[in-house]
């Protein structure tokens, strides 16, 4: 069966084969070529007509099935996923500069790839819901109990973590878990240890609920412990993936976190944000799987599916999110019900599951090749997991100043984030986060040449 396309291939471009190839079908979905319900070729068979290995069209179909464009039927064949093409938007004549956000390429951290069409299974959850009549009353304020318990199992299974639904609390994501936390647990005044540089979010949370930060240095392993005192009363930690450095706190030092909240009694805060993304490690057990009494774990789901969502849980002691939920039954502050049974169907339909396994393997190409692209400019750490490295620059690529050289990047129309921004009184190297994971393979590719000439020029 031949493509019916006009496809090409440039091997002088510089641009991966296989990435070649999935442009054009993306192009040729968005201009209507290619209708909902077509049966692409074969893998053999196009490599065949293009004169290229079947390596290249294989790995040009998984990235479009990756990014939910095509979709395998079992003995029939690839198809086009049922999808409504997008038009491109009609741009007004404006006195704005090149830069202005519109058309800003962006590679700021946190934010995971979200495909230009909704997947099966996202509208198989949507259409159950829409099945059901909504509760005759107000639903319960720790979150559905069947959710409850899908999410303990969920994290149990891929986290480690020993509990039931009695441990779990649904929250509209991380700073409103976070947020929820402080309020019931801490007092103005109380003393909370923050990860410097760390996740700025979690320290405006801090400052709004009167706490007094301490700033805790972090190494290529995460939070360093011997550094933290006894008159400490929480610590705010994301040991699977240090924000923003990427370190991933070992095991040994983990036992040394929690036997240090023990003796002092004070609170471990547990943000699990990316810990479902991990590239040639393997995975550590949550920090919630050592204690449950002393450490609270907060998840999201802002990384997998869309932080629009503002979905989440908090796993924590029995007796801590039965607190939580008294005071929320006061506040009436939980996530809607339809989104939490919407959760609740991609949780029994797998949906969650594939997804994470399509962004691991989408992922873990985009990671190999941002790497590669950056590592002259400096040095490239926390690509292990998660979706963003961070580049330490030097002092030879003019990188004593990495908020000038993010400001020079957006002006070259790229956006992304100065480390510098990230911390507050420990000292270190200047560098630049960096996402990979939010615009398409294209849009990725061309970020990364934007920036290089960036880089090249400081």
């Amino acid at each position: 069966m031949q493509s019916s396309l006009p496809l090409t291939i440039d091997r002088d471009s510089g641009v991966p084969l296989h990435l070649q190839l999935a442009e054009q079908f993306r192009a040729a979905v968005l201009d209507g070529r290619l209708q909902a319900g077509h049966r692409l070729p074969s893998t053999r068979d196009l490599a065949r007509e293009l004169s290229v290995s079947r390596s290249v069209t294989q790995a040009a179909y998984d990235q479009l099935h990756a990014e939910g464009w095509i979709e395998g039927r079992t003995g029939a064949g690839t198809f086009v996923t049922d999808v409504v093409p997008l038009q491109p938007a009609v741009r007004r004549r404006t006195t704005h500069r090149p830069d202005a956000d519109a058309e800003l390429l962006t590679l700021r951290p946190g934010i995971p790839y979200i495909a230009p069409t909704p997947d099966p299974g996202w509208r198989r959850a949507w259409r159950e819901v829409s099945t059901q009549s909504p509760p005759r009353g107000y639903d319960d304020a720790p979150g559905l109990p069947a959710l409850r318990a899908a999410l303990a199992e969920h994290v149990a299974r891929v986290r480690g973590i020993a509990c039931g639904p009695e441990n779990v609390l649904v929250t509209n994501g991380t700073v409103h878990g976070l947020r929820l936390l402080l309020t019931v647990t801490r007092e103005p005044g109380d003393r909370i240890a923050i990860e410097d540089p760390g996740y700025l979010n979690a320290v405006v949370a801090a400052r709004d609920h009167r706490l007094e930060i301490v700033d805790v240095p972090v190494d290529e392993d995460g939070l360093q412990v011997a550094a933290l005192t006894d008159d400490v009363d929480a610590v705010y930690v994301t040991p699977s993936h240090q924000y923003p450095l990427g370190g991933r706190l070992p095991v040994a030092r983990r036992n040394e976190l929690v036997r240090w909240a023990r003796r002092t009694g004070s609170l471990l805060i547990e943000d699990d944000y990316d810990s479902e993304f991990r590239y040639d490690v393997a995975p550590l057990p949550a920090l919630a799987q050592l204690d449950l009494e002393r450490v609270v774990h907060l998840g999201t789901l802002s990384k997998t599916l869309s932080p629009a969502l503002r979905l989440g849980w908090l796993v924590a002691s029995e007796a801590m999110v039965d607190r939580l939920a008294m005071f929320r039954a006061n506040s009436g502050d939980w996530p809607a019900w339809p989104m939490q049974a919407a959760l609740l169907a991609m949780l029994r339909d797998g949906y969650l599951d594939r997804t994470v396994r399509r962004g691991r393997r989408l992922y873990a190409e985009r990671r190999t090749h941002t790497c590669e692209v950056l590592a002259p400019y400096g040095q490239v750490i926390g690509q292990d997991a998660g979706l963003h490295i961070t580049l330490l620059l030097s002092n030879d690529t003019g990188g004593t100043d990495d908020r000038r050289i993010a400001a020079a990047a957006r002006e070259a129309g790229v956006v992304v984030a100065a480390l510098s921004e990230y911390r507050r009184s420990v000292p270190g190297p200047p560098g630049l986060v960096i996402g990979y994971a939010t615009p398409s393979t294209s849009d990725l590719h061309r970020a990364l040449t934007i920036l290089t000439r960036v880089l090249s020029r400081r």
